[in-house]
């Protein structure tokens, strides 16, 4: 069974399509790797955990650093629960716990 990547919701998908394109084109990258080979082959500089149950996939480009935060389901699902443009070097709590609210919300 193939991996998939997958939005939360269509405002994710939007929010992330209004990033600059080299931030997307970091994040599309990064997602075919993910399904074209699982997460268990990826490491950093690509993913890295967050807390919990909580990952981020590490977005960047000369626009910039954002990050894709995202959980692991079953049958080989990543489901990301929120994105955001990176303007500190350490992720700000309230990111972390937006994403930890929206991934409790998944069934």
């Amino acid at each position: 069974m193939a991996w998939s990547v997958e939005f939360l919701n269509d405002e994710l998908r939007l929010k992330l399509e209004s990033f600059p394109t080299d931030i997307v084109a970091s994040f599309l990258r990064i997602s075919r790797m993910i399904e074209g080979h699982g997460l268990l082959g990826m490491r950093e500089p690509y993913v890295k955990h967050l807390e919990g149950s909580l990952w981020e996939m590490r977005m960047k480009g000369r626009s910039g650093i954002a990050r894709a935060v995202y959980v692991s389901l079953r049958h080989q699902r990543v489901v990301i629960v929120h994105v955001f443009v990176k303007k500190t070097e350490k992720t700000p709590r309230r990111e972390i716990d937006l994403a930890l609210r929206r991934a409790g919300t998944i069934k």
